[in-house]
């Protein structure tokens, strides 16, 4: 059974259609990439996948569950399996919360913190991105574009994760930092079993990092 299995995925604003018929399957351990131009409905496609943006028609199975039919209710559980990454690494991090308190807040949410354990694991996290834990003291601001997008990926793996959506990860980057968070996400991916949807508009990059490639444009996909 793949990990995601997408069927005829169709995403429209209004008159326009940002997917059309996207169908791929991704399984644990693969990184799946959607590359193409800005506008070509690979953002779309993500949000469509997370059913934070409920698509038009087909289908999003994630382990075999169709997730589109669900109530929000229904999704609850299941949200914490499928983890967005996004682009900015500043923009997806609250400016007025710490770096462990981000970090924090999924394990609270999901009534896995304790006052004993909880701030271990937090400390666990990041040093499990190359950060080391004393930077949990500090704002987003403090940090560099690449130290807070490692801060991203620590609160993602919080949640335990077995999916995630990487939109964009590095292109906000400096290229000296975006091979070391590539490798950490190559090394995740080995070590976790995790299944990537790896959203990029770089060719380089998206050759380097995926295992498959699906061109994008216009809101529809071939392989490569």
């Amino acid at each position: 059974m793949p990990l995601l299995d997408v069927r005829d995925l169709v995403v429209r604003y209004g008159p326009l259609t940002a997917v059309d018929h996207v169908s791929f399957t991704l399984r644990a351990g693969e990184t799946l990439a959607l590359n193409g131009p800005s506008g070509c409905g690979k953002s779309s496609t993500a949000l469509a996948v997370l059913v934070l943006r409920r698509p038009d028609a087909g289908e999003v199975r994630f382990e075999g569950r169709e997730l589109t039919t669900l109530t929000e209710g229904e999704l609850r559980p299941l949200r914490p399996l499928m983890q967005p990454v996004f682009q900015d690494p500043y923009g997806s991090l609250s400016p007025r919360h710490r770096i462990r308190d981000a970090v924090a807040e999924p394990l609270k949410v999901q009534g896995r913190w304790s006052a004993g354990a909880g701030p271990a694991r937090v400390a666990e996290l990041l040093d499990r991105v190359g950060l080391d834990p004393s930077y949990g003291d500090r704002y987003p601001h403090e940090l560099s574009g690449g130290q807070c997008q490692r801060a991203g990926i620590a609160r993602a793996l919080a949640s335990e994760p077995r999916l995630l959506v990487l939109d964009e990860p590095v292109s906000a980057l400096d290229p000296s930092v975006r091979a070391g968070v590539l490798n950490l996400l190559a090394d995740l991916r080995d070590e976790l079993g995790l299944g990537y949807l790896f959203i990029c508009h770089d060719r380089a990059v998206v050759r380097h990092f995926a295992d498959r490639v699906l061109e994008m444009r216009a809101g529809r996909i071939s392989a490569s």
